[in-house]
């Protein structure tokens, strides 16, 4: 019950900042806009010198699969550096000794922070991702509960790993380096996992699905962009696209299994070196 009082504030909280600062938030909405247009006219159409990767990549579906990739990958370097910038600064502005005196407790504040921080990523970075899409005549295809089961599981996914990442914050406070070199694994990953690359060996297939993102962007990018269709081999021998749900689909259970142990890995972590810092004296400390 705690959890959800101290939501609703930072849910109100965060739309009085939106409303007030509106003009910003359209220019940054804007500006997100553009900046994906020069990634897609950058990466994808120029470099003619690459004959065979412009062949592959002029195809609107590829345009918006890296697209979609590109978004995926912030949404994650945005929700772990909501941990490790987030915890730093309320080091700094001695926000986090406050809050470490709440009743709710520190993980259940700074739970709610990031649940509210997300949904606001989410939805900002949805209509670029459409906007995007249209631009470069690419399509997404919306099937409302198999994407908001994905989020959700993505969400909390990557929670757990900024859990993580959060309590080596909360002991060794400066670890913007490694912090840093984790978020942008993460956008690389996500921005060119495919289901292909999956098609490993099995101790690098298994670390591959372990890794936090790699599930979840394969598996919102069967949804959207493939309309939940696989490619199989007709009786005659050629290949027909027949449609197999999100819920039949390896990848999803791989998912589910990445977010349970994260989740746990996150938050025995957290807790832990939350115990330990307290117990040296130094959790408010920078």
């Amino acid at each position: 019950m705690s959890f959800f009082l101290v939501m609703k504030a930072e849910i109100v909280r965060s739309f009085i900042i939106m409303r007030r600062y509106w003009f910003r938030t359209l220019t940054g909405m804007f500006i997100g806009y553009g900046m994906l247009m020069v990634l897609i006219a950058g990466f994808i159409y120029s470099r003619p010198e690459m004959e065979e990767g412009l062949n592959r990549f002029d195809d609107p579906t590829a345009a918006t699969n890296f697209v979609l990739g590109f978004i995926i990958g912030m949404f994650a370097f945005g929700v772990v550096g909501m941990f490790t910038q987030g915890l730093q600064g309320m080091a700094a502005t001695g926000v986090l000794e406050q809050l470490c005196m709440s009743p709710h407790g520190l993980a259940v504040n700074f739970m709610a922070q990031t649940v509210v921080g997300a949904v606001t990523s989410i939805i900002s970075s949805g209509i670029m991702v459409f906007a995007v899409t249209w631009s470069v005549g690419g399509m997404l295809h919306w099937d409302t509960i198999p994407i908001l089961v994905l989020l959700t599981l993505t969400f909390f996914n990557l929670v757990g790993f900024g859990f993580m990442v959060g309590g080596l914050v909360l002991v060794f406070k400066q670890v913007g380096q490694v912090a840093i070199i984790l978020r942008m694994g993460l956008f690389a990953l996500a921005v060119f996992a495919r289901e292909e690359i999956l098609d490993q060996p099995w101790p690098l297939a298994l670390m591959l699905h372990l890794l936090p993102i790699t599930d979840a962007t394969i598996c919102l990018k069967y949804v959207l962009i493939k309309n939940q269709t696989m490619t199989v081999m007709g009786p005659d021998g050629e290949t027909i696209e027949v449609f197999r749900s999100l819920f039949l689909y390896p990848p999803f259970y791989w998912l589910i299994a990445s977010c349970v142990l994260w989740t746990f890995i996150g938050l025995t972590v957290f807790r832990f070196m939350e115990d330990y810092s307290r117990s040296k004296g130094t959790l408010g400390s920078y």
